[in-house]
């Protein structure tokens, strides 16, 4: 993503930059992504051309398109799901994560979409926060890892499908076909929001992809959080 920010003054259109190595990775809010030998760490940068909150719903774009790319490569027989609000996990555990970030303002902003996939190790257990999902990687799930290069070639079309579809159809579709894939969807989960936390049961997402947190007390939605179950 740093390379991304470098790169997009002279940039002229969208452009996909893999990374076979990382020095400072990093996640959201700032905290460390470890990125092992063999795993995949990549950063897609483009002009969306649409209002911040709009761009922001990439983030469902690319989950639905990583989880569309690891389903070809594991097959049938792995257990796929998104965690809100955009973590893909491998059966039960955390494959990969994105993240987003603006370079510049106004309509000629860029957008740098970055993604992380545990394909040949996962970091240790010991690296993710107290509660969280645990990491797996998709060697432990087929025995076998493909290249960064070769998951590439398979997400890049998935990204472009879903990105057209955004692009042409609005966000319902998205929203319909991510709530497909969602986790725990009609289960309690944990939303944890800087120093408040709320329990109750994932309900759905709503048209700007909050989620929607029924409690005891009254419907909640959530913008931003860290999700425990």
């Amino acid at each position: 993503m740093a390379e991304a920010a470098r790169m997009a003054p002279q940039q002229a259109g969208p452009i996909w930059i893999l990374a076979h190595e990382q020095t400072a990775g990093h996640g959201r809010r700032g905290r460390a992504w470890v990125q092992p030998s063999g795993n995949f760490s990549a950063s897609y940068l483009f002009r969306p051309r649409m209002e911040p909150a709009r761009a922001a719903l990439y983030s469902f774009v690319a989950a639905l398109a990583l989880d569309k790319a690891l389903g070809q490569i594991c097959g049938p027989q792995a257990q796929l799901a998104i965690k809100w609000p955009n973590d893909v996990l491998l059966n039960g555990g955390k494959v990969s994560g994105i993240l987003l970030e603006t370079i510049g303002q106004g309509p000629e902003a860029w957008l740098c979409i970055g993604i992380g996939v545990n394909l040949a190790q996962a970091p240790e257990a010991g690296l993710v926060e107290a509660g969280a999902v645990a990491p797996v990687s998709v060697a432990q799930a087929l025995g076998y890892a493909p290249t960064p290069d070769e998951f590439l070639a398979y997400l890049a079309p998935a990204f472009d499908r879903f990105a057209t579809d955004y692009q042409t159809y609005g966000f319902a579709p998205i929203r319909t076909a991510w709530l497909a894939r969602a986790a725990r969807i009609g289960q309690p989960i944990r939303a944890r929001t800087g120093t408040q936390s709320h329990d109750g049961i994932f309900e759905t997402i709503d048209e700007s992809g909050a989620m929607i947190l029924n409690r005891p007390e009254g419907r909640l939605a959530i913008s931003a959080a860290d999700i425990f179950f």
